[in-house]
């Protein structure tokens, strides 16, 4: 066979492929969601003189083009592979691997986003806490990248000079260490969050410091059932084994009741969301994912000590362990309410406060309003 022929014959396969995929485009349905990256998917963009002559249909069409490819996951785990294997990139996209771990670059450090957030808490302060009988708090959860980008070789920022700006933009607060009772094994391998079942020590360091007493109880472990893949599982693109979800019982949570405002009105909620743990994000078991407000209360404290804790999703896992040593802990996120409409979910008093949030989120603190 001559050289012409052969690459006759390449050209023929190299029009074939591509003749398939863009039938394959036509005629096979869009998918809407991508429960790998946990995200919704382009969909075909509206026609219109308009956007031909602004360029915006032939963006949008890229995107839609590049979601709904032909065998997508496919090319998106080779891509994974290839960059992280055989041509030894330090991260894909933003995530990489190490130690067993999947993780997601977070860097540089970001003034600007610390400074939202301070200037967040302190509205939070100067609006509902400022001259109350109130202890208010203030630690900072380490994302795992602490213990795990600057030891890989991956770009990393200074956390202690992230704890250090946020405590002097937040010097009302008195603030409790969490770094120096965690490790890298207590978060999942594959997801950014910190494991339950590992988290009693910071349960304990928290109680401490705040000046209440958790229950001696004795806490079972119980397992979601299914694997766990974390978001960073999907988002990577390689293979990677899962997970296992454990969450805690104990006598001192069985009585407790949970309300949600996630519609605006008070709905009751389990402490343990079976069928979200099941879901696209298992670790929504944990009081049901994101709400506005949850309300933990516990008939059986033998204190009537409340706490109001201002939070991320990092608190979700955590505030069940804190229940046995309160009569009612209020948890409030501010991604998905407005700070200026809290007095309508929550009394204001005599209450402990916590300001518990994750370095990633204050690094990237738009979400917070």
């Amino acid at each position: 066979m001559g050289l012409k022929t052969k690459n006759i014959l390449l050209a023929l396969l190299m029009a074939g492929a591509l003749l398939a995929g863009f039938l394959c485009c036509l005629l096979l349905p869009d998918r809407e969601f991508s429960q790998s990256e946990r995200r919704k998917l382009a969909s075909m963009p509206e026609l219109s003189a308009e956007n031909l002559l602004s360029g915006a249909f032939a963006e949008d069409f890229e995107t839609y083009v590049q979601d709904q490819f032909p065998l997508r996951e496919g090319f998106r785990g080779l891509k994974a592979l290839t960059e992280t294997y055989a041509l030894g990139k330090l991260d894909n996209n933003g995530l990489y691997l190490a130690e067993g771990h999947l993780s997601k670059l977070d860097y540089p450090l970001n003034e600007k986003m610390l400074d939202h957030a301070a200037e967040r808490f302190r509205y939070l302060y100067d609006t509902y806490l400022a001259g109350k009988d109130m202890n208010i708090y203030l630690a900072v959860i380490p994302d795992k990248n602490v213990f795990l980008a600057g030891p890989s070789g991956r770009l990393s920022y200074d956390y202690e000079a992230l704890v250090s700006a946020v405590r002097e933009k937040a010097d009302y607060m008195e603030y409790i260490d969490l770094l120096s009772v965690l490790s890298l094994e207590d978060y999942y391998r594959t997801d950014s969050h910190w494991r339950q079942e590992r988290l009693l020590p910071v349960a304990e360091r928290l109680a401490g410091a705040m000046g209440v007493e958790l229950p001696q109880a004795e806490y079972k472990e119980n397992s979601l059932g299914t694997p766990f893949y974390g978001v960073y599982s999907g988002q990577s693109a390689l293979p990677v084994s899962p997970d296992t979800l454990v969450y805690l019982t104990c006598d001192a949570m069985d009585g407790c009741t949970v309300t949600g405002y996630g519609s605006g009105k008070a709905e009751a909620l389990p402490m343990y969301d079976m069928d979200k743990g099941q879901g696209r994000d298992p670790y929504e078991l944990f009081l049901s994912g994101a709400q506005p407000v949850i309300i933990i209360e516990n008939p059986k404290a033998e204190t009537g000590r409340e706490l109001i804790i201002f939070r991320d999703s990092y608190a979700s896992s955590l505030a069940p362990l804190l229940a046995g040593a309160y009569a009612k802990i209020t948890l409030v996120d501010i991604r998905y309410v407005q700070s200026a409409a809290l007095d309508r979910f929550v009394d204001f008093g005599a209450q402990d406060v916590l300001f518990l949030y994750s370095s990633t989120l204050l690094n990237n603190s738009l979400a917070l309003r």
